[in-house]
């Protein structure tokens, strides 16, 4: 059995659902415990509820990790008036970490709609809702001899991703020129000397949330004392970073029956569905969660069936028969992130015991 320490199991989760994605009200990153502590096994759960925490004591877990944070708002007082208080007091008294990530996992791919969209077999899929404003270009300028190993350098730390392409950048050649005061030591020249060297204009695109990982990596590879570079904020989407997901299903399929593939594949207990406006189906739009503002989206791709959670009884009506609204539930939809928490960890950490919570924390409940 491997022992860790928290700090590295967050690490490995944050290198694919970075913090710095979250929405302003959201509240992940570590909750309650000690980063440096080092335990040998951890549980996996969508919800951190009593029963969560004492079948984390009951199994000897140091760590859980959660989709939802258990606190959003903040504590003025501890003492134990509601769940999420006594929840935080009893870990607190066992040593027991909770650490969540919420919708920085829903935006990424292969997050918790891509999950969702891959239990239903869909292909072609694409982000549904990507992201404006989390895009930045790097403009900077290498000698000739050294572009090889600047460049390599920033697409190391994340730069040049392109959909499916990586190492992706324009290459101009061009001349610079420069003069160095007394006080300096050039790379190349003569100080006090005006020089011109034969240099490459390097651009690439990058996350904006990776910026100070890419202009460290930048600055330790290039070779002059002072390196010229320019950060530009882009307003294009970025097609790897966004809410839910649009497919396709290999065959179309009858509405009724894929719907009934849906509540199988899902566990509901039941569906809330629009009228059948369409025979057969095969373009689907998925949001994990709450997703109910984002029909229009769905409907817009000219998605046959939307799946979501949370829909209020009259934004039924906003489908307009032009689309299926399909409600399967909120912890329906959202129950594979535990999938998702499992294989990243151990990607990381084979040996490293992770437990899947068996209690289920869904608090809504069917009479038929």
């Amino acid at each position: 059995m491997e022992k860790v320490a928290i700090k590295n199991i967050i690490s490995a989760i944050e290198s694919v659902a970075p913090p710095a994605l979250q929405d302003s009200w959201d509240n992940s990153g570590l909750l309650v415990g000690d980063a440096n502590c080092v335990i040998d096994s951890a549980l996996i759960t969508i919800d951190v509820t009593e029963a969560v925490v004492d079948e984390a004591i009951a199994k000897g877990c140091g760590l859980i990790i959660a989709h939802h944070p258990v606190i959003f708002n903040g504590f003025k007082r501890l003492t134990g008036k509601n769940e999420s208080e006594r929840v935080v007091i009893k870990a607190v008294k066992k040593d027991i970490a909770i650490y969540a990530a919420h919708t920085n996992i829903d935006l990424v791919r292969q997050g918790v709609s891509w999950r969702m969209a891959n239990k239903l077999g869909l292909q072609n899929i694409q982000t549904l809702i990507p992201q404006k404003g989390m895009l930045k270009k790097l403009v900077t300028f290498v000698p000739v001899d050294d572009a090889s190993k600047v460049r390599n350098a920033i697409f190391d730390a994340g730069a040049g991703h392109i959909g499916n392409y990586d190492m992706c950048s324009f290459n101009g050649a061009g001349e610079g020129s420069f003069r160095g005061s007394d006080t300096t030591n050039p790379y190349k020249g003569i100080k006090g000397e005006l020089h011109f060297e034969n240099e490459i204009r390097i651009e690439t695109v990058f996350p904006a949330f990776i910026q100070n990982k890419i202009i460290e990596a930048l600055l330790n590879a290039h070779p002059y004392e002072e390196v010229a570079y320019d950060i530009y904020s882009l307003e294009n989407e970025h097609q790897g970073i966004g809410l839910g997901v649009i497919g396709n299903l290999p065959l179309a399929e009858d509405c009724m029956c894929f719907l009934g593939r849906v509540k199988d594949t899902f566990l509901c207990q039941a569906i809330r569905h629009t009228p059948t406006v369409k025979d057969k189906v095969e373009k689907i739009a998925l949001v994990g969660g709450s997703g109910s503002s984002f029909l229009k989206a769905a409907m817009a791709q000219k998605a046959d069936v939307f799946i979501t959670a949370d829909f209020k009884y009259h934004q039924f009506f906003d489908a307009e028969n032009k689309i299926v609204i399909a409600d399967i539930g909120h912890y329906e939809s959202e129950q594979f992130t535990k999938e998702l928490f499992y294989e990243i960890v151990t990607n990381k950490f084979s040996k490293f015991a992770l437990r899947l919570s068996e209690v289920v924390t869904n608090p809504i409940n069917y009479l038929f």
